[in-house]
C-alpha cells in the first residue's frame, strides 16, 4: 500500500510538474521541445554535427495564410473543439479496424508474413503539441493517456491562439529546420509573415513527412495536393485571443 501511494504521488507531481511548465508558456517561449531535442541527438550521432534552424516568430509574425492552411489540412474543426476531436478519433478508430482486418486476412492467405497495417492518426493540433513538448514518440497506452492530460491542460491554460503559435514554431518542416520561420526561409527566402496561400499550403503537406518532402521539393504530390489544401483555406476558422 505504501508503494502503491507512493506512486500515486509520483504520479501526481509529474502532473502538477507538467500544469507548471503548461502555465509558464502564457508568458514564455519554449526554448526547445522533448521532440527536437530528439532529432538534434539523431542528427550529431549520424552527422557528426548539428545543423539547426529555427527562430521564434509570434503570433503576429506569422501568415495568416499559414494559420488558415495549417487548420484546413490537419485539425479543421481546431477552434471549436476541446483538444480532442471526437468523430476524427471515431473515423480513425473505424479505419485502423479495417486495415487490421484486411492485415489478418492477407496474413491467413500468404505464407509469407504480411505486412503490419498503417496506423492513421485522429490527432488534433493540441495533441500533436502535446506530445512533441514532453513526450516520445512510442505508441502505449500510458504515452496516450499522458497525450491526453497534456492536451486538457494545454486548452485550460493557454488557448487556442497561444496554442497554435507555440505549434507552428515548433513543428518539423526538414532535417534540423523547426517552426515557421525557419521553414519559410529555407523553402522559399522570405519571413513567414510573408507567405502567400500556395507558399503556406506546400509548407503544410509537407508536415506528416517533412524530411522526406525536403529530397523532393519538385514533387507533383506537393504541388496538386497544396492545391486542395488552398481551396479549402476559405473555410478555415481561425482561433480568437481568449480560451
Amino acid at each position: 500500500m505504501r508503494l502503491l501511494a507512493l506512486c500515486a504521488c509520483a504520479l501526481l507531481g509529474l502532473q502538477l510538474f507538467f500544469a507548471v511548465r503548461i502555465a509558464s508558456m502564457q508568458w514564455l517561449d519554449p526554448q526547445s521541445t522533448a521532440f527536437e531535442r530528439s532529432q538534434a541527438w539523431q542528427i550529431l550521432k549520424n552527422r557528426g554535427s548539428l545543423r539547426w534552424k529555427q527562430q521564434w516568430r509570434d503570433d503576429a509574425g506569422i501568415s495568416t495564410q499559414l494559420k488558415r492552411a495549417v487548420i484546413a489540412s490537419e485539425d479543421d474543426s481546431f477552434s471549436t473543439h476541446d483538444g480532442l476531436d471526437w468523430v476524427a478519433l471515431e473515423k480513425a478508430w473505424a479505419r485502423n479496424a479495417k486495415a487490421e482486418d484486411r492485415a489478418t486476412q492477407n496474413a491467413a492467405a500468404s505464407s509469407k508474413n504480411a505486412k503490419p497495417p498503417k496506423v492513421v492518426g485522429g490527432s488534433t493540433i493540441t495533441q500533436q503539441l502535446a506530445k512533441n513538448l514532453f513526450l516520445s514518440g512510442e505508441r502505449t497506452l500510458l504515452r496516450k493517456s499522458q497525450e491526453l492530460v497534456l492536451t486538457l491542460l494545454l486548452e485550460k491554460l493557454l488557448g487556442k491562439q497561444r496554442i497554435l503559435e507555440i505549434y507552428l514554431n515548433s513543428v518539423e518542416w526538414g532535417e534540423g529546420v523547426f517552426g515557421a520561420e525557419a521553414a519559410a526561409q529555407h523553402y522559399f527566402r522570405k519571413s513567414a509573415a510573408n507567405l502567400s496561400a500556395y507558399e503556406a499550403a506546400r509548407l503544410v503537406v509537407m508536415l506528416p513527412r517533412p524530411r522526406y518532402f525536403e529530397k523532393l521539393p519538385n514533387s507533383d504530390y506537393l504541388s496538386t495536393r497544396a492545391l486542395v489544401i488552398v481551396g479549402r483555406m476559405g473555410d478555415a476558422r481561425l482561433p480568437g485571443k481568449t480560451p
